[in-house]
């Protein structure tokens, strides 16, 4: 299930809203120039399956999406629990960063939560299966997939490849709730 909770970005433990309403979520992420929508899931593709299934059965929305978004590559991500590197994949985004590119994701499978840190507010948006998030060029985020992470995603970039990302230098991330803390809500 898709959640969004926003907190003003000096207390990390309670919200000023919590809403899991797609249309309110879509709303207060659109005030800010973020894109969050719903793509229908595929059931055909099996939990496991490969980057070239999953792009062959996106392939109509994806090609929508770079036409629509300017995005020009795509490719798939996702974890399952039993990766090895699966702590060290999920540290690697723990902390804010910016990338200098628009980026898209839309969950296939599972799901993970971002953290938009936008005008003194932290919005914290659960992801879905179905869900579909686009995420400005330099909008200081971060990204938890939880320490157990079962999810597929495709990503897209505004560039001819993905970019490294700028980390900010910020220890804001540290101060918000993780995966764990929204569990009860988080539908994989």
């Amino acid at each position: 299930m898709s959640f969004l909770h926003v907190y003003h970005e000096a207390d990390g433990e309670q919200p000023i809203l919590s809403t899991h309403e797609g249309e309110r979520i879509a709303a207060e992420l659109a005030a800010h120039g973020v894109l969050f929508d719903r793509c229908e899931p595929h059931p055909e593709l099996v939990p496991d399956a490969d980057q070239e299934s999953v792009l062959a059965a996106y392939a109509e929305e994806i090609e929508r999406f770079k036409r629509e978004g300017g995005f020009l590559v795509a490719d798939v991500i996702g974890l399952r629990p039993d990766h090895p590197d699966k702590a060290s994949l999920r540290q690697e985004f723990l902390d804010e960063h910016r990338y200098s590119e628009d980026e898209m994701h839309v969950f296939v499978r599972g799901g993970c939560l971002f953290y938009l840190h936008l005008d003194q507010r932290v919005y914290v948006i659960g992801c879905a299966a179905g869900d579909l998030i686009s995420v400005p060029a330099d909008t200081p985020h971060w990204f938890d997939m939880g320490p157990e992470p079962n999810f597929t995603a495709i990503r897209l970039f505004a560039a001819s490849e993905a970019q490294a990302a700028r980390m900010t230098g910020s220890d804001i991330a540290s101060r918000f709730p993780r995966y764990e803390a929204f569990s009860g809500e988080q539908a994989a």
